[in-house]
C-alpha cells in the first residue's frame, strides 16, 4: 500500500512545467525530515515549506497501486485529449514510488513526472525528472531533465551541482524571511551565469490552489 498525503489537481507553480495542468500526488514521509515541527530543528532540510505529515489531506490514504492511479485519473478533465500529467512529489516520492506503480501508470496512458531529492535510486522509465538537491545529502541522481536547486542555499552552491547532466538547470529564490533578498541574489546569479535559469513559485505569487 503507498501512503499518500493528499491528491488534487492544479496549476504546476514552478520549474519548466510551471503553467501547465497537472495533478499532484503528494506521498506521505521524507528522507531528510520527518515532517514533524518539533523535529525541525535536527532536519537534514531545514527550509522545507509543504506538509507531507500523515494522510490526513484531501484524497489522502492508503493506496493499491491500481486505486492510486485510479484516483488521480479521476481528477483530470474529461472533455481533455491529452493525457493525465501526474506529478509524483512529497516529502520524498522515491521511498515510495517503484517500478510496479510506474508500470501502472504507464498502462493507464499517464505521463509521469517526479520532483526527488535526488538521494534515492529512481525505478524507470519515468518520464520527467526534477531533482532538487539538498545541501549535506549525497545526490545520486546526476542525470536527468530538470536540476532546480533552491538559493541561496547554505552548503550547496549551484558550482556544485553543474556538472550533472540535466537539460534544464534553474536556481529558485528560497521561500523564507529573506526572500526579496533571495530574488535579488537568485536573479543576479542567473544573469551572470546564464546556463541557469530562474524558477519562481507562481503559484504562491498569484494564489492558486
Amino acid at each position: 500500500m503507498y501512503k499518500v498525503k493528499e491528491i488534487y489537481y492544479t496549476i504546476q507553480g514552478e520549474g519548466y512545467h510551471a503553467g501547465r495542468a497537472a495533478v499532484f500526488c503528494r506521498f506521505s514521509g521524507c528522507n531528510l525530515w520527518s515532517g514533524r515541527e518539533e523535529d525541525r530543528h535536527k532536519a537534514i532540510c531545514q527550509f522545507c515549506d509543504t506538509d507531507f505529515w500523515g494522510t490526513d489531506g484531501v484524497n489522502g490514504g492508503k493506496y493499491t497501486a491500481e486505486a492510486l492511479v485510479k484516483k488521480c485519473k479521476s481528477l483530470w478533465p474529461t472533455e481533455s485529449s491529452s493525457p493525465p500529467f501526474v506529478v509524483c512529489t512529497g516529502g520524498e516520492p522515491a521511498l515510495q514510488l517503484d517500478q510496479a506503480l510506474v508500470d501502472q501508470y504507464h498502462q493507464q496512458h499517464c505521463e509521469l513526472a517526479i520532483e526527488t531529492n535526488g538521494t534515492i535510486a529512481l525505478p524507470q522509465g519515468i518520464d520527467w525528472i526534477c531533482m532538487s538537491p539538498k545541501a549535506n545529502t549525497e545526490i545520486i541522481i546526476k542525470q536527468g531533465h530538470e536540476l532546480k536547486l533552491i538559493y541561496p542555499q547554505k552548503g550547496i552552491s549551484p558550482t556544485d551541482v553543474e556538472s550533472f547532466d540535466f537539460a534544464h538547470q534553474y536556481l529558485q529564490p528560497m521561500d523564507s524571511p529573506d526572500i526579496a533578498e533571495n530574488r535579488i541574489k537568485t536573479i543576479n546569479y542567473c544573469k551572470n551565469h546564464p546556463q541557469w535559469k530562474l524558477s519562481l513559485q507562481i503559484h504562491k505569487v498569484l494564489n492558486i490552489p
